[in-house]
């Protein structure tokens, strides 16, 4: 009996300490985004392979870094509206750095643009928005490489933590995107 309360007890300490971490996490008490690289170590433009799920790093044509990704949940095709768990496609830029978004360190892409926009008053919906970059949700860093395993955004593009923060320091605002199919 008394092994077993034990056993309990260590068990109900160790889901206390994941829990703790993954709160300390959400909350981004100590989190300070890094610091943007000198400008001959940025990317002038960022290449998304949908079909390869990669992302591209390049400085005046030549790739600097390359990155697995996740992508939204029906990635095949230009996203047409909000909801449709799509990943956009067509040239954009970065158009804002968001250091306290729900996952770790978000770059946002400029889309919707205004053929977006257009395509979608016609069919009488939202072309939605909101479209980033970004690191795993907040306390859920320890997932690491295990969310390549499938789409899973509402039309981001993923990369873990740890390239999140890598990206950051090479990608400034006005960057170029260009997303292919």
């Amino acid at each position: 009996m008394t092994a077993r309360r034990v056993l309990i007890s260590l068990g109900a300490l160790v889901a206390g300490a994941v829990v703790a971490a993954a709160a300390w996490d959400s909350l981004k008490l100590d989190r300070r985004p890094p610091a943007l690289a000198g400008s001959p170590a940025r990317a002038t433009t960022i290449v998304v392979d949908k079909t390869r799920r990669q992302l591209m790093l390049e400085r005046d044509g030549a790739v600097l870094k390359t990155y697995a990704v996740s992508l939204g949940s029906s990635p095949a095709g230009h996203k047409q509206q909000e909801g449709d768990g799509r990943t956009p496609e067509g040239i954009y830029a970065i158009d804002f750095r968001h250091p306290r978004s729900r996952y770790h360190l978000a770059l946002r892409v400029s889309y919707p643009n205004a053929a977006d926009k257009a395509q979608a008053a016609r069919r009488g919906v939202s072309a939605g928005g909101d479209i980033m970059i970004h690191g795993l949700p907040n306390g859920l860093g320890w997932l690491g490489g295990w969310h390549l395993l499938r789409d899973w955004t509402d039309g981001c593009i993923a990369v873990t933590n740890a390239q999140i923060e890598e990206i950051w320091t090479m990608v400034d605002v006005g960057t170029r995107i260009e997303i292919r199919p």
